[in-house]
């Protein structure tokens, strides 16, 4: 064809999701997605329900109502919050806004695959820092940083590892970067970690780090899709004026509102999963499976090589459970698994226990 996309597009491997369906199963247990296993709070489902009665009304363009919540409940500036459509939208508008042909985004080798293809779909070239056992190597990102640099994007905790750094990791890499490349702090697992506000602060005292966060995890909304940035004031300004206006609906908004208030339920989600979390990777490790410290909603079990990978993986869904082959990260020898309910864990570990037995 003589009409051709803009150069970089055709580059981008489709993004896959994870798995929702089994051939011969018809309610698998899907631990494939890091999907809250408690579905969205109560009074979240109330507030939609109510916002679909004006689904007729166009919503709010500067999502006021749902910046001072989130304010007001993360202890942030709501001047400084854009809204969009999951924290992938955040994500895309910053490389729309400061990325594009002959510039350069950097990302750990493991880092979320959206980093790419936000990079890609600007025209931006994205290059990969190499981690150190699963964990983001900062003086690896430093040594690839160049005159074209722009945007650093780094997940912490990370997907599909788990890892973290401290603060005070991205604190020296923020300050060691060139005046006209930021830094981006992908804060969707953060509310899993006790007392960690996802470089919240660190946005507020420097001018090159953005926060992004998402409604997808903790707060049970993936399906209804909305995420927020945290920046400077000029940022925020800048990526306003390409967002589209009318980006999150009625019940998108409602919904995000409702679950950022009902504090309670989240903090009960929270301690769940720390609970299972701890068992979930001691029991593993039992199996003679391997498993860094995670400090997400899921884990990483590690085996010995891709072959028992995929021997594992199809046995999990012999017996109706769907976990994610984190193969396109550069893990194939890995299986990431979302921890769920205390039952859904149960079957995990048996499943397993029974492959391991059997071998």
């Amino acid at each position: 064809m003589t009409i051709q996309p803009q150069p970089g597009i055709m580059e981008i491997a489709l993004y896959q999701g994870g798995q929702s369906s089994l051939a011969g199963h018809v309610a698998p247990l899907k631990l494939s997605s890091n999907e809250s296993p408690f579905g969205p709070p109560p009074s979240a489902v109330s507030a939609m329900a109510e916002a679909a009665t004006m689904a007729h009304r166009y919503p709010s363009t500067d999502h006021a109502a749902l910046r001072t919540a989130i304010g007001e409940v993360h202890g942030l500036e709501a001047a400084r919050i854009i809204c969009g459509v999951g924290s992938d939208e955040i994500l895309t508008l910053l490389c729309q806004a400061y990325a594009g042909p002959g510039d350069e985004v950097l990302y750990p080798e493991h880092g979320f695959g959206m980093y790419r293809i936000c990079a890609l779909a600007a025209g931006a070239t994205p290059v990969v820092a190499p981690e150190r056992e699963r964990v983001v190597d900062v003086q690896a990102l430093l040594d690839r940083v160049t005159d074209c640099t722009r945007l650093v994007f780094v997940a912490n905790p990370a997907n599909p590892t788990g890892t973290m750094l401290p603060l005070e990791a991205f604190e020296e890499l923020a300050a060691a970067l060139p005046e006209e490349c930021l830094l981006v702090l992908d804060g969707a697992y953060a509310e899993f970690v006790a007392g960690y506000d996802g470089g919240a602060r660190l946005v507020e005292t420097r001018g090159n780090v953005v926060m992004t966060r998402t409604f997808s995890k903790v707060y049970g909304l993936g399906g209804v899709r909305v995420g927020f940035g945290y920046a400077p004031l000029p940022i925020v300004e800048v990526l306003t004026r390409i967002r589209q206006p009318f980006n999150l609906s009625n019940i998108a908004l409602a919904g995000a509102e409702a679950a950022v208030r009902d504090v309670k339920w989240v903090e009960q989600a929270l301690r769940v999963n720390a609970a299972e979390r701890t068992r979930l990777t001691g029991s593993l490790r039992q199996l003679g499976i391997g498993c860094d410290e995670s400090f997400a909603n899921f884990v990483l079990a590690r085996f010995a090589d891709e072959a028992e990978a995929d021997a594992a993986d199809a046995h999990l869904k012999e017996v109706g459970i769907i976990v994610r082959a984190p193969k396109s990260y550069g893990l194939p020898h890995c299986l990431r698994i979302t921890v769920g309910r205390p039952q859904d864990n149960d079957r995990v570990l048996a499943a397993l226990g029974a492959f391991r037995g059997a071998k």
